[in-house]
């Protein structure tokens, strides 16, 4: 069981990382590259909603599953 749950929070804290990382910096399309091809192309906003709420989730997740571990550990 202590197994089983260790790995499902290492794959939990790599969705995060992941997850982190693809999300768009908040300084993204300041430029004069970034925000004239943003005219022509448009905002992705459906795409970073739904990595915001995923990364939302695996956070959740990864914290329960720390919590549980601790439990588990701690007994």
């Amino acid at each position: 069981m202590e197994l089983a749950l260790k790995i499902i929070h290492v794959v939990l804290a790599a969705g995060v990382i992941i997850n982190v990382l693809l999300q768009p910096g908040r300084s993204a399309g300041m430029g004069a590259i970034g925000g004239g091809a943003q005219t022509f192309f448009g905002k992705r906003k459906g795409l970073e909603e739904k990595l915001a709420r995923i990364t939302t989730a695996f956070a959740v997740l990864f914290m329960l599953s720390s919590v549980l571990l601790a439990f588990i550990i701690a007994r």
